[in-house]
C-alpha cells in the first residue's frame, strides 16, 4: 500500500490555483494530510464545523482532486475540471470513524499568545465546541487508488505554517537493513516557499553502511531566482481578465464535494461533539496521528526539510 499525505498551515491563499506539473513515468503512491499553523481565517464565532467546512470541503478536496486526476485530454478548463469531477464521483461520504477533531488549549511551557488555548479568547462563546483541528481519511474508489488512503490534515496554533501534499511510499519488501530505512517521500510543497524534493534514504559517508535521511530538492525561489511566483489570488485575477475557468470550480464538481462532506458537516452541527485538547504549538491531537497509523501511514518525526535557498 502507498500513501499520499496533504499538509497545511493558514490561509495564504487558494492552493488549487497553483500551478505544478509532474511527469514520473506510472508512479504510485499514496495517502494526503494537511497541517496549517496558527494564522488563519477567524474561528471565535464560527460554527463547529468550522476548519471542515472552511477549509478541507473546498482548498484541501481541490489539492486532492490535482493529486489523484487522470490526466485530461487537454489544457482546456472543461477537460480538466471534467477529469476532477471524476475523482469527487468516486469518493464516499465522510465516515464518522476516519474523523478526529480537536481544539488548541495553552500550552504552560508556551511564552505570550502561546499560553492561551482557544477558549481563553474573551470573545469565544463559554464551553464553545469549535474544533480548530480536523483530520480527514477519504478513499478514492477506482483503480488507480484501490486502497489507498487520502488523509486531509489542518489546523490552527500548530508547530508549523505551511501546505503541502506529501506522497509516502510503502516499504519494499525483503528489507535487509535491520528496519534502519524509512519510507522514502515525495513532496510537494505549495506554501511557503515553493518546492518539489523527494525525501530519500541514501549511504551516510563513511566506512560503515548506515543509511541516513537526504532529499533531492527543486526550490522554485533558488531555481527561478529572476523569476516572480505569483500569488494564488494573482493568478485567479488575470485568469477573470483571459476568461480562463481552469483554476474554477464548476457547479456539479461544487456539488460533489459538497455531497462528500455535508453528511459529516451536519452531524456536528447537530450532536456538537467535544473536540480533543490539544497544546498551541503541537502537531495536533495525539489521535490524529493514530488515525494515520491506522490506515497505514508512518510519521517518522525525524526529518525537516531545510530551505536551501535560505543557506
Amino acid at each position: 500500500m502507498s500513501f499520499l499525505d496533504l499538509r497545511g498551515s493558514g490561509r495564504q491563499g487558494r492552493p488549487g490555483s497553483e500551478s505544478c506539473s509532474l511527469s514520473l513515468g506510472s508512479l504510485v503512491w499514496g495517502p494526503h494530510a494537511l497541517e496549517p499553523g496558527e494564522q488563519g481565517r477567524e474561528l471565535r464565532r464560527a460554527p463547529a464545523s468550522s476548519v471542515p467546512r472552511d477549509v478541507m470541503q473546498n482548498h484541501l478536496l481541490q489539492m486532492l482532486c490535482l493529486v489523484a486526476m487522470e490526466k485530461p485530454a487537454s489544457t482546456n478548463s472543461d477537460d480538466v475540471r471534467d477529469e476532477k469531477v471524476k475523482v469527487l464521483k468516486c469518493i464516499s461520504e465522510v465516515q464518522a470513524n476516519n474523523v478526529v477533531l480537536g481544539q488548541y488549549v495553552g500550552n504552560p511551557d508556551g511564552e505570550g499568545e502561546a499560553t492561551k488555548g482557544y477558549l481563553d479568547d474573551p470573545t469565544v462563546p463559554h464551553g464553545s465546541t469549535t474544533a480548530t483541528f480536523a483530520a480527514v481519511v477519504l478513499y478514492v474508489e477506482n483503480e488507480r487508488w484501490d486502497g489507498v488512503p487520502f488523509i486531509l490534515r489542518c489546523g490552527k496554533a500548530l508547530n508549523e505554517r505551511k501546505a503541502e501534499v506529501r506522497l509516502q511510499f510503502h516499504d519494499v519488501a525483503g528489507d535487509i537493513f535491520h528496519q534502519q530505512c524509512k519510507r522514502n517521500e515525495l513532496v510537494i510543497r505549495v506554501q511557503p516557499n515553493e518546492a518539489v524534493y523527494t525525501k530519500m534514504m541514501t549511504k551516510k559517508p563513511g566506512m560503515f553502511f548506515n543509511p541516513e535521511e537526504s532529499e533531492l530538492d527543486l526550490t522554485y525561489g533558488n531555481r527561478y531566482k529572476n523569476v516572480k511566483l505569483p500569488d494564488a489570488y494573482e493568478r485567479l485575477i488575470l485568469d477573470v481578465f483571459c476568461g480562463s475557468q481552469m483554476h474554477f470550480v464548476r457547479s456539479d464538481e461544487l456539488r460533489e464535494a459538497w455531497r462528500i462532506f455535508t453528511p459529516l458537516l451536519h452531524q456536528i452541527e447537530l450532536e456538537k461533539p467535544k473536540p480533543i485538547p490539544y497544546l498551541y504549538g503541537s502537531r495536533g491531537p495525539m489521535e490524529a496521528d493514530e488515525l494515520m497509523k491506522r490506515v497505514g501511514f508512518q510519521y517518522e518525526g525525524t526529518y525537516k526539510w531545510v530551505n536551501p535557498h535560505k543557506l
